[in-house]
């Protein structure tokens, strides 16, 4: 094979197998093609021997041009992802990528997770994953918490009643309150992504997410996919699947979206449950502020 015909694999592979965005496609091919000319390979059995060192000096090499930690992080993710698709590409019985810790970021106060941090994670934790079905699972879960605003246990109750979706969905939150929420295509595609896939039949009776073995999947199992991506990530503790539905609010009310309405998405009984999002926008404005004004520097 030549060096074209392993990049447009790859090409079409997110394209067509992992439906990647645009801009995904073309930051994944680019940093498969970096790797490719350090390696001079051009097999997927020579792909497919890419150990972790490899791996740390073609990151390290990237990092003298002056990658950020968090563009570091994201390129090892997208590196992973390739070694793993070679992998597979050359039939090894575990295509596993490498383990490795993405690039550590300082720690700052608790904040909400950014649109761009919120797509990372899911993508990370969709390559991460062990099966593909697995992957679209837990990114179908994760988009969910942060395109809807639902708490994970709303999420993870839901059954195949809820195919196919539409526009809205009727959620049942605490106490047995139904609201309904709008549900963006990225959304609706995620979820449609993992009910194709998914190799355990879905009936308007079963639980529309499932763990490994057909049941019920639990909380602790995103959990820990969630952790796995942050790291990858150089995320800090913070970045938890109850914070994508923290980043939901928090970006809606910046946005414009009035407390009522909020309150209304979120399922809040009170609406001064839903204030505390107000404190929460205004932590980051001041944190912009201090990082941005010439007298606090």
């Amino acid at each position: 094979m030549t060096r074209a015909d392993l990049l447009e694999a790859w090409h079409l592979h997110l394209t067509d197998n992992r439906r990647r965005s645009p801009h995904t496609v073309r930051a994944y091919v680019a940093t498969a093609a970096r790797l490719l000319d350090a390696t001079g390979h051009e097999s997927w059995p020579a792909l497919a021997r890419i150990d972790a060192a490899a791996l740390r000096s073609q990151l390290a090499s990237r990092r003298a041009e002056g990658l950020t930690n968090a563009s570091a992080a994201r390129e090892l993710s997208a590196l992973k992802a390739f070694v793993k698709f070679a992998r597979e590409q050359a039939g090894m019985a575990d295509p596993a990528p490498p383990r490795m810790r993405g690039p550590r970021v300082k720690k700052g106060i608790p904040r909400p997770v950014t649109p761009d941090e919120a797509v990372n994670l899911a993508v990370a934790i969709d390559e991460d994953a062990s099966e593909e079905w697995i992957g679209a699972r837990d990114r179908a879960v994760l988009m969910l918490l942060y395109g809807a605003g639902m708490r994970i246990a709303e999420a993870l109750s839901l059954t195949g009643a809820a195919l196919p979706l539409g526009e809205v969905l009727t959620v049942t939150g605490k106490g047995n309150k139904q609201r309904v929420v709008p549900l963006l295509p990225i959304v609706r595609q995620a979820v449609e992504d993992y009910a194709a896939k998914s190799p355990w039949p879905i009936d308007r009776t079963t639980p529309l997410f499932r763990g490994a073995k057909g049941g019920p999947l639990s909380q602790g199992m995103v959990q820990k996919a969630m952790a796995r991506a942050r790291t990858a990530l150089g995320l800090p503790p913070s970045a938890t699947p109850h914070a994508l539905r923290h980043s939901f609010a928090t970006h809606l009310l910046g946005a414009g979206a009035d407390l009522r309405s909020l309150q209304e998405l979120l399922g809040h009984a009170s609406l001064g449950s839903t204030q505390i999002y107000t404190k929460v926008d205004a932590a980051v404005l001041l944190d912009v502020y201090r990082n941005a004004h010439p007298r606090e520097r």
